[in-house]
């Protein structure tokens, strides 16, 4: 990889900003190289290795932070302050400086010790998990927690802590402005959940489960050939199983994973076709500006965007069951007697008892959501106790979902996240998958007959019409000015709203 300006970056480029690129760049392929020992660690390394990978996860850690706030970096950024610029070169300035100066105030004792505490809380979180036992990890989060307002202290100590580390997934969107999306979408999702509970009809809830179980190789190889359908490129990413589905990578090896449930094979599918999403987004980033901020993703809405709407605007949608039933029948012959009406009614049936959120139902997901959000929040503020969080987060599921968990293993242990000590990172999901919306009715709007191209199982419209909007402009634009971009209108929950009451009032036969 040159380390020159390369593309639109070298035109007229300061020899301050080729200087700074050169430094980012080594920054970049530290991170990447520590998100491949990650990988590794959650897929392949063996269960002894975990004391050798905490100790270099937390030197690469160290050492990109010590990268990034080198003083050339900061004397870089001062010079090119005034500097006449490209808007693409402004835009990788920007990032920089952003990430520059949020680097710069945390100290690298504090880094290193944030990037042990994820390493070690890690496999305390797996064997928590399995064992249904909050108290093993509980010491874990509590140390996170520590340890992350510590960190926002040293950002910004005026700040309301939440809202730094919320920065850290999304800092182009006010916290403000997600917390209003969310309450948009609590006001609808809730009486539309009843009312679907209380008066939809009845639909075929059960296409796939009727069938009995789906043998975990069998499920494989379908989640492998609808992969190569949406056109997956294998010469650049792989599949492979881990307890929590996560992809990783970059646009030259983008990896994606799932898990397996022998009682139901949707739960693999829609995980599989919600990380080729974020795969895709990875691998449509220019390759001519790798480890660059133009080569790199839009933050975490963004990337949700992506995911949500491979998963839900196309995987949940009778155009794409069209074209996926006949493999699911060829996968799994015991499932001959499942119409389209009914494969398509049980991929999108909204759950009455689900309980976890990477297998709840496209409405009630953002419950799930919600009441991460609420709890982790208080956590940071002090207003609850790590003690408390299996009790609270019990409570809240029972007053927005109706459901209360039985096991720490279904309620507050279901997901990885808190073990990485990612706080303010679940509302993304949610504003995700409103973006998802907002992107996707401008693809319908730009290519002709995009639902028939799905039916046809031609995906390639879609790709191209997203690479074009979103994948290749890397981190050039901020969020709200790249759906502005994208779509010609400001990001909101207008759209998003208007797709799931025109779909599930159809489904449930509701005027909803």
């Amino acid at each position: 990889m040159a380390t020159e300006a390369t593309g639109a970056d070298a035109e007229s480029a300061p020899e301050a900003y080729t200087q700074l690129l050169q430094t980012y760049k080594r920054v970049s392929n530290v991170r990447n190289a520590a998100g491949l020992l990650s990988w590794d660690q959650q897929v392949m390394m063996p269960e002894g290795g975990n004391p050798a990978r905490s100790q270099q996860l937390s030197t690469l850690s160290s050492l990109s932070h010590e990268l990034l706030t080198d003083d050339e970096v900061g004397e870089a950024l001062d010079e090119l302050e005034d500097a006449d610029l490209t808007d693409e070169q402004a835009g990788v300035v920007r990032e920089i400086r952003r990430k520059y100066d949020r680097a710069v105030s945390v100290p690298s004792e504090l880094v290193e010790e944030i990037s042990t505490a994820s390493s070690e809380a890690l496999p305390a979180w797996e064997k928590a998990k399995a064992e249904n036992d909050f108290s093993i990890f509980a010491p874990h989060l509590q140390k996170h927690v520590e340890l992350k307002r510590e960190y926002a202290e040293h950002i910004d100590p005026d700040k309301d802590p939440y809202e730094v580390l919320f920065e850290d997934f999304e800092p182009c969107l006010p916290l403000e402005q997600a917390e209003s999306i969310l309450d948009e979408l609590r006001d609808t999702l809730v009486p539309m959940i009843t009312q679907i509970r209380e008066e939809g009809d009845d639909i075929a809830t059960d296409a796939f489960t009727r069938a009995g179980e789906y043998p975990e190789e069998d499920q494989e190889e379908l989640c492998r050939d609808v992969l190569s359908t949406l056109g997956y490129p294998w010469e650049r990413g792989r599949l492979d199983t881990s307890s929590h589905p996560f992809s990783s990578g970059t646009m030259f090896d983008a990896r994606v994973t799932t898990r397996f449930d022998e009682t139901d094979p949707l739960g693999s599918l829609f995980s599989t076709v919600h990380e080729f999403g974020h795969a895709t987004y990875n691998l449509g980033l220019p390759d001519e500006h790798y480890a660059t901020p133009l080569g790199e993703s839009r933050d975490l809405s963004v990337h949700e965007s992506q995911s949500r709407l491979w998963e839900n605007h196309v995987g949940r949608s009778k155009a794409f069951w069209n074209v996926l039933l006949p493999k699911f029948k060829e996968h799994f012959p015991k499932a001959e007697d499942v119409t389209l009406e009914e494969a398509y009614e049980a991929a999108n049936q909204v759950y009455e008892d689900n309980l976890i959120r990477v297998e709840s139902d496209e409405l009630t997901y953002h419950l799930h959501i919600i009441v991460r959000f609420e709890i982790e929040r208080a956590l940071i503020s002090g207003d609850i106790d790590v003690e408390d969080v299996p009790e609270v987060w019990n409570d809240k599921y029972e007053e927005y979902l109706g459901i209360r968990p039985e096991t720490d293993s279904e309620g507050c242990l279901q997901d990885i996240h808190w073990s990485h000590g990612n706080f303010g990172y679940f509302p993304t999901y949610s504003l995700g998958s409103v973006m998802a919306a907002q992107l996707y009715a401008a693809a319908e709007d730009d290519v002709d007959d995009l639902e028939s191209h799905i039916e046809d199982g031609d995906f390639e419209p879609l790709h191209e019409w997203l690479t074009e909007n979103v994948h290749q402009h890397g981190a050039r634009y901020e969020t709200n000015e790249l759906v502005v971009e994208a779509t010609g209108e400001d990001f909101a929950a207008d759209d998003f709203l208007d797709y799931v009451t025109e779909k599930y009032g159809d489904l449930y036969g509701i005027d909803a």
